[in-house]
């Protein structure tokens, strides 16, 4: 990992964040892309890609709380972290960025219950 202007650069296969371990802040993807896995019954189960603009780790934020995930990642990958104090200045200033949240937050529950109704019509 190094510093970048934007943020941390990691590399290919480096983990950003894992799944278990408490954590203090949210990351938000400024360039490359990352994948998200959840250790299931020993298995790493892949979750999904995030992208530049994507966020992850947010529930940091709001609870204190282990990781529920793992983030990888895929290539080299820019990543800029925020605190719950810089989240909370941030969205005093911009309170956009809260709804921005919010709106990524709700894609992700309708997709989680969306997978959960497809399991449960294959059972």
């Amino acid at each position: 990992m190094e510093q970048g202007a934007l943020g941390k650069v990691y590399t290919d296969g480096e983990t950003i964040i894992r799944q278990g371990e408490v954590g203090d802040r949210m990351f938000v993807v400024q360039e490359g892309k990352a994948r998200v896995t959840r250790e299931v019954d020993g298995r790493a189960v892949h979750i999904a890609t995030l992208k530049a603009g994507d966020i992850f780790g947010e529930m940091a934020i709001f609870e204190k709380a282990p990781r529920s995930a793992t983030v990888t990642a895929e290539g080299s990958v820019t990543v800029l972290s925020i605190d719950k104090a810089g989240f909370l200045r941030r969205v005093h200033e911009d309170p956009s960025l809260a709804y921005r949240i919010l709106q990524q937050l709700s894609r992700r529950i309708r997709d989680a219950n969306e997978e959960i109704a497809r399991h449960k019509l294959s059972s």
